[in-house]
């Protein structure tokens, strides 16, 4: 089973998250993947970057708490409000609702999103450290 490690350190905002998924992932490749959450999807289905070749995957994702912290409400927010500023790309009534939702407490956070990406592949374990 073939291991990568995300440095959950290194981690202060969606950005970084995607930086170590690049850094992990994409060696090889001649673009990158850019912060989405649907790139997050597709590049944990395989097919392309280092994954291409693993049929089992193990990814330890260590400080996790404090990427917890980095990807949570204020980041979260911050993320939903970027969208919002593309009126026409976007559903602002579903937007507006996400970032009441997670005001409130009671909507997931981006880390929240990112683990639901992960749950959706079990081919590829995810270990919060």
């Amino acid at each position: 089973m073939a291991e990568y490690v995300i440095e959950g350190r290194r981690i202060g905002g969606i950005p970084d998250l995607y930086d170590q998924l690049n850094r992990l992932f994409m060696t090889g490749e001649d673009w990158q993947l850019g912060a989405s959450l649907d790139a997050l999807d597709d590049l944990l289905y395989g097919g392309y970057g280092t994954l291409a070749e693993d049929d089992a995957v193990r990814i330890v994702w260590r400080d996790a708490a404090q990427s917890r912290d980095a990807l949570g409400v204020a980041e979260t927010e911050r993320w939903l409000r970027e969208k919002l500023a593309q009126p026409g790309r976007f559903r602002s009534d579903d937007l507006r609702r996400q970032l009441d939702d997670v005001r409130a407490g009671t909507g997931p956070t981006y880390f929240d999103r990112v683990l639901e990406v992960f749950e959706g592949h079990p081919e590829v374990v995810l270990e919060l450290r």
